[in-house]
């Protein structure tokens, strides 16, 4: 069952003060996604169908028809559709038995609950931010874009992972969609992925995954479920193949445990730590290299910098920051939902879906 609506985040006049000038979301702050729990005691091909019988097959089908079709070469679609049934036996568990059980539950064909969880891996655009406040607090927020906001924003949810009864860690995803870009460890660590534009991947990227390489929400939620520190979640994060590449953004629960690790196929490009002892209290990562000038077409980089200097250490909040997220462009058309979370504050974790029409 979704868990109740949360009532309207209202953020102290004083933290609105310092961003009176910007241009913010319009509707902010959005109602939040229904919120359910997946026992991973269950089987994978058997765990997400109370989750699904609160959806409509039809209008979820049409869903990944809408992107597969649009997100997914043709060459590609034919490709997989004959190679799915070869693939299925070399995908990692429990990702292939829920996709399995997606598929036979909504009536679609493997090769289709296959491509729609890779095509959300190509066009993710995003914007994270992790920081520390003025008592050592960590901070972490996300925007994440994507088109075909009219379906997506009313496929988002919420999802408390659970094992033997307890929550293990929570995500934000999509209905049908089996990885998460958005998540949290609870007491340990946060985590969200931002696409990094390297070109177009797909010709590498049904090779990669018969090499067994993960797929980037993929290993996001495994390090949820399996890392059991942020040091780990770090290690981890940084070192394991993938299938193309990404910028991780982690959060721990002390002080300088934050990182924006950018991400090659094979192994890390870049380590990017918070270092507030020389200023440095938060780091901001949307789609582009940080050490490199963002365009000047999609530059949410600095708009969200001059945010959070409005702010300032002292008034960090997780309220604080999803003022930051809202700013225009850091928030704009193709924003899908913002969540605000803190590893160390778990009962905080807050999602809310934008509404810009």
């Amino acid at each position: 069952m979704p868990a109740a609506g949360r009532g309207p985040l209202r953020a102290p006049l004083l933290l609105l003060l310092p961003l009176a000038g910007a241009a913010l979301c319009p509707a902010a702050p959005g109602p939040a996604p229904p919120r359910f729990n997946v026992s991973l005691d269950a089987a994978p091909a058997l765990r997400w169908l109370p989750v699904l019988r609160r959806y409509d097959p039809a209008a979820v089908r049409a869903a990944v028809a809408r992107v597969v079709g649009d997100r997914v070469p043709s060459w590609v679609r034919a490709l997989l559709r004959e190679a799915a049934l070869a693939l299925e036996p070399r995908l990692p568990q429990p990702f292939a038995g829920e996709i399995r059980g997606l598929c036979d539950a909504l009536n679609l064909s493997l090769a289709d609950g296959l491509l729609v969880n890779l095509a959300y891996e190509s066009s993710a655009f995003c914007t994270s931010i992790v920081a520390q406040d003025s008592r050592g607090g960590i901070h972490h927020g996300r925007n994440l874009d994507y088109p075909f906001g009219d379906i997506l924003r009313k496929l988002t949810l919420d999802v408390q992972f659970l094992k033997n009864g307890q929550v293990a860690f929570t995500g934000t995803t999509f209905i049908g969609y089996v990885g998460l870009w958005t998540g949290q460890r609870p007491h340990e660590f946060t985590v969200s992925g931002d696409e990094r534009d390297r070109g177009w991947w797909w010709e590498n990227a049904i090779a990669a995954l018969f090499q067994r390489h993960s797929p980037i929400s993929w290993l996001l939620r495994t390090t949820l479920s399996e890392a059991e520190n942020f040091d780990a979640a770090v290690y981890r994060l940084a070192k394991t193949p993938l299938i193309a590449d990404v910028y991780y953004i982690v959060g721990g629960t002390s002080s300088r445990q934050g990182v924006v690790i950018t991400r090659k196929r094979g192994g890390p490009a870049d380590i990017w730590p918070l270092d507030p002892l020389n200023g440095a209290w938060f780091r901001v990562e949307t789609n582009y290299d940080h050490w490199k000038p963002a365009p000047k077409s999609d530059d949410r980089r600095t708009p969200a910098i001059k945010a959070l200097n409005a702010i300032g250490q002292a008034n960090l909040t997780l309220e604080a920051l999803f003022q930051v997220l809202s700013v225009v462009p850091v928030c704009n058309n193709l924003t899908i939902y913002t969540t605000v979370m803190s590893a160390a504050n778990p009962d905080k974790y807050m999602t809310r879906i934008r509404n810009l029409s």
